[in-house]
């Protein structure tokens, strides 16, 4: 582990603390475990081990745009901390032969995710966090909120394909919107569907634009720009395709 200390979230570090006032280690030996917090050096990256204290999630690994050998070197690095890894934007080939190398990886292949579970999904949210689409190929990145607001501890409510084209499928399932703490709502084409449920709860809405859509939708610019504009003002609205920047700010909210 290149001598630096495991990731160190809150739990960890009151450990440590409670260890110095037993008279367990010595206040040197604080001192060195605080100064190894930071993060651990490897050839292509540098694992952000403090993170998990900084903003209660610990650092999650982008697959895009990274080899095989890189995704495999820095998931070992993540896991010899002992806590849970979370792969995003894994195409199948690369999470294969990722999953060769670690088969103790799961693989999601609708969410294009690889998770490591290691410690428990204890829940630490305070209610429900509803997963809402438009339609059935805004699924992917619906899944990548999913998936990702399970393993931060939230209990996740999947409602797909609701979107105004037939608006009554979303109210018939009223109950679902109106017990979630906190909603995520993922559409494409026009991205109306946010601003809807906005107006049917008294909660957060996380408004996520997709690039389904035709020519005009020019990938997800369209549904972009219409959830900004959006007249529910409980909307907020996070990148193009973004499911799993929706899930944390979700978790973080649920947590509050």
């Amino acid at each position: 582990m290149g001598g630096y200390a495991r990731a160190v979230n809150r739990s960890r570090l009151n450990e440590l603390l409670a260890r110095f006032e037993r008279g367990e280690i010595d206040r040197d030996a604080v001192l060195e475990q605080l100064a190894r917090l930071p993060f651990r050096d490897l050839p292509e990256a540098r694992i952000d081990t403090h993170r998990s204290l900084r903003q209660g999630l610990a650092e999650v690994v982008l697959g895009q745009g990274k080899t095989v050998e890189q995704i495999a070197r820095i998931v070992r690095a993540l896991a010899a901390e002992g806590s849970n890894v979370l792969v995003t934007r894994v195409e199948p080939e690369v999470a294969g032969s990722v999953r060769r190398a670690l088969p103790e990886l799961e693989y999601h292949a609708q969410a294009r995710m690889l998770t490591l579970r290691q410690e428990p999904l204890a829940s630490r949210g305070q209610g429900t966090i509803a997963v809402i689409t438009a339609g059935t190929a805004d699924i992917p990145v619906a899944e990548e909120a999913a998936v990702t607001a399970e393993l931060y501890g939230n209990k996740v409510e999947r409602l797909y394909d609701v979107g105004v084209a037939g608006l009554h499928r979303l109210l018939g399932a009223l109950d679902v919107l109106r017990t979630a703490r906190v909603l995520i709502v993922i559409a494409g084409m026009e991205g109306a569907l946010p601003s809807v449920v906005g107006g049917l709860v008294e909660r957060p809405v996380v408004a996520v634009p997709t690039s389904v859509g035709y020519g005009a939708s020019f990938e997800g610019i369209a549904a972009l720009l219409g959830m900004l504009n959006s007249c529910s003002p409980n909307v907020t609205v996070v990148n193009i395709d973004n499911g799993f920047g929706a899930a944390f700010v979700a978790t973080l909210i649920n947590r509050a």
